[in-house]
């Protein structure tokens, strides 16, 4: 049985009472779903209270929901939302670059092989780029950062991103390379790659 069928199970079990079900989704998904939103907003307590009433929102939520997608990628989608409205409620649109966990960006498949030699310099150079994208993603416009992590970092399908997103596919994935040439933009001077070149 995979992953879905697991979770609509659970969801199934939620809507007909099960409390305990409910707490089981919480603890699959918090921290994926704090991981995700801690690329909007940057603040640890923030993205706790912040997660926490997403899931608030999907408990209510859950007698209607009717299983077109899965329960992860509706979650996100709440989750998402969330955070945009946490965000306007505060008067803030773009997360500041200060407070960010660089070793978000040592999820990218890139930066393991980097860490595979651990000289001196390669773990500065790792360290660069690991600051490198962080900060790359915290410039990005909105969409193009949701839809980047949604695939590079929570490794989601572009399906699922397009599902999450509420926009076709073909949108997800010219959102994604956009955002990967404006990160390998950023990343070019520090590894001295050519302008045809991504990495």
């Amino acid at each position: 049985m995979g992953d879905r069928e697991v979770d609509q199970q659970l969801v199934e079990r939620v809507q007909n009472g099960d409390k305990h079900a409910f707490d089981l989704l919480v603890i699959k998904y918090q921290r994926k779903l704090a991981r995700l939103l801690s690329h909007f907003i940057r603040d640890a307590a923030e993205v706790e209270d912040v997660t926490q009433e997403a899931f608030i929102k999907a408990y209510r939520a859950l007698p209607s929901f009717r299983g077109d997608s899965a329960f992860y990628t509706w979650l996100y989608r709440i989750g998402i939302n969330t955070a945009k409205n946490f965000l306007v409620s505060q008067g803030r649109k773009v997360p500041t670059i200060e407070g960010v966990n660089n070793e978000d960006a040592e999820d990218f498949e890139d930066n393991s092989l980097l860490r595979e030699v651990n000289t001196p310099e390669s773990e500065l150079m790792s360290k660069q780029i690991a600051q490198t994208v962080s900060k790359s993603l915290d410039i990005l416009p909105e969409e193009l950062r949701s839809a980047i992590v949604l695939r590079e970092i929570d490794g989601l399908s572009y399906e699922e991103i397009a599902t999450i997103m509420n926009c076709p596919v073909g949108t997800v994935r010219s959102r994604i390379f956009r955002a990967r040439e404006a990160i390998s933009e950023q990343l070019r001077p520090l590894l001295g790659t050519s302008k045809d070149r991504r990495w």
